[in-house]
């Protein structure tokens, strides 16, 4: 029974390490983004920024190789190992991040699951007591193969693992767990169902005895409970009240912060999203460091669609100056409109990227690298 519950130990593991690895190896950059926030909103280290990806795609590979060699049973001392001591670093770090909330998820299984800061936390002590336990019984795991076979697949493993990071940076994730995947509708992602839960807010008055002088803090929900302070004749006055104090979190849309704005402040999201078109979108989400790389085969592309009709606007959120400044080097032909930069990076994981829209659903989505030549969208889209 022991050896039993060892293995089922050691399977479930394995199969959370592998599963938190592989989601953030096919998304390099959605982890680059995330180490960013850490840096920046948690640990005011900014000067660590530079070294987000190089440390996306080395922590998220060796945490896949310490959960894929733990759950297929070889290097399981080195495996069972490695995880207790992310479990020791990662735990408390954790409940850090939950009591500050500096982010609003971890990132620890990527865009496949979000879950919340408590809930990380919570997660991590039950899989730090397992990782104790299989480090602790580690002898009792025997091996099936030889030290060098194991070593040989480790290495491919190893190879593999960092091959597909690098894959799915030059183009984008082999499996978008994001709200913008190809096939979505973005209206109906943006929608509150009718029995949602809502935002709840208090706020925090200020309040003055005309009689005594006293001032006294009290939140919104005391003081509608207790007529004291608001019946006729009472002597407390409103002074002040504070910024909306957010209690219970409600229901969120997975697409929330979708927005199109010209140069001018002109929101033209629902005319984008209601278009009959073929509309093809182009995401750069910065400019200044957006490749150029493909620019001519863009230009062509835009004069393309204006001559035949289809619609092509470049979404940034980039500032004025910038856009003048990339335009006189690229002499690019399409217009400009600002949308959040969060929102632009998780649309697409490229700078720039490309997104072909009609009627509001995503119909295909491109890696700067792998934009489609013109017979290309004609014969697999416009001529449909």
């Amino acid at each position: 029974m022991k050896q039993i519950l060892l293995i089922i130990a050691r399977i479930v593991l394995g199969i959370v390490f592998t599963f938190s690895g592989i989601v953030k190896v096919i998304d390099p950059l959605g982890s680059t983004y995330k180490f960013a926030d850490y840096f920046h909103d948690a640990f005011s280290m900014d000067w660590m920024i530079p070294a987000s990806f190089a440390l996306a795609v080395l922590m998220s590979a060796i945490e896949f190789l310490f959960g894929i060699t733990l759950l297929i049973n070889i290097r399981t001392k080195i495996s069972s190992l490695g995880i207790l001591l992310f479990m020791i670093v990662f735990t408390p770090l954790t409940l850090y991040i939950a009591i500050a909330d500096p982010v609003q998820d971890c990132g620890c299984f990527g865009d496949a699951l979000i879950v919340t800061n408590w809930q990380t936390f919570y997660k991590n002590i039950i899989i730090f007591i397992i990782a104790f336990i299989v480090f602790y019984f580690r002898k009792s795991y025997k091996p099936f193969l030889s030290v060098r076979k194991e070593w040989i697949i480790t290495g491919i493993l190893a190879i593999l693992t960092f091959g597909t990071s690098i894959y799915c940076y030059k183009h984008l994730p082999l499996m978008d767990f994001r709200p913008y995947k190809v096939g979505t509708h973005i209206p109906d992602g943006m929608k509150m169902p009718d029995d949602a839960i809502v935002d709840e807010y208090i706020y925090n008055y200020v309040l003055k005895n005309t009689e005594t002088g006293e001032e006294l803090e009290i939140n919104s929900e005391e003081y509608v409970n207790d007529s004291t302070y608001w019946h006729e004749g009472s002597p407390w006055e409103f002074i002040d009240s504070s910024e909306p104090i957010l209690v219970k979190k409600g229901y969120t849309p997975p697409i929330h912060d979708f927005s199109i704005a010209s140069q001018d402040g002109e929101d033209i999201t629902d005319i984008v999203l209601e278009d009959e078109r073929f509309y093809l979108i182009l995401i750069a989400y910065d400019l200044n460091e957006s490749s150029i790389s493909k620019q001519e085969q863009i230009n062509k592309l835009t004069n393309y669609c204006t001559n035949n009709n289809y619609g092509f606007i470049c979404m940034t959120s980039s500032i004025d100056i910038h856009i003048k400044e990339f335009v006189d080097k690229t002499k690019a032909p399409y217009e400009f409109y600002s949308t959040d930069e969060i929102t632009l990076k998780t649309i697409v994981r490229a700078n720039p990227g490309l997104v072909l829209l009609k009627k509001g659903t995503v119909l295909g989505k491109w890696h700067y690298n792998d934009i489609p030549e013109i017979a290309e969208f004609e014969n697999d889209f416009f001529k449909k």
